[in-house]
């Protein structure tokens, strides 16, 4: 008799609401901005950070909080993003956080976490299309931009 050790299961699930046809469209960074808007409640309140995570037609997957932080940073793990990411099937994701201050402009850390997930997307061949940087009537893309 084998005697097997008590290990975790682990289980990967992801299950949709909508019908193909029923997801919205992302075809610029306007309708990700529309899309964020209508998931982030406390845009205002402090930073966070969030995926929208799209299928090759480019229609929303869904939208997930992957980090929730203080009033002037969170932490975004790359890990946590590909998870999810994976986990939904996704072909691409467009990256989107908040400045509670109002300050659209990229810092430089997050310049390099956008590099950062656009190399690790490409291993993956999960690609990050853009990048968000959000408030409540604004945004900056760096997609837009040439940034990204």
């Amino acid at each position: 008799m084998i005697n097997l050790l008590p290990i975790s299961e682990i289980k990967i699930t992801y299950n949709p609401k909508l019908k193909s046809s029923e997801l919205p469209k992302v075809a610029s960074s306007q309708d990700a901005f529309d899309v964020i808007l209508t998931q982030w409640d406390d845009i205002q309140y402090r930073e966070s950070f969030a995926i929208i995570l799209l299928n090759r037609a480019n229609k929303c997957l869904g939208f997930s909080f992957i980090s929730k932080g203080g009033l002037s940073g969170t932490v975004a793990d790359p890990k946590m993003i590909f998870q999810v990411a994976l986990k939904a099937n996704a072909s691409s994701i467009i990256l989107a956080h908040n400045h509670p201050s109002g300050n659209l402009q990229p810092s430089q850390n997050d310049i390099n976490l956008t590099k950062t997930i656009v190399k690790a997307g490409k291993l993956l061949e999960l690609q990050a299309i853009d990048h968000l940087i959000v408030s409540d009537d604004a945004y900056f893309s760096f997609a837009d931009e040439g940034i990204i």
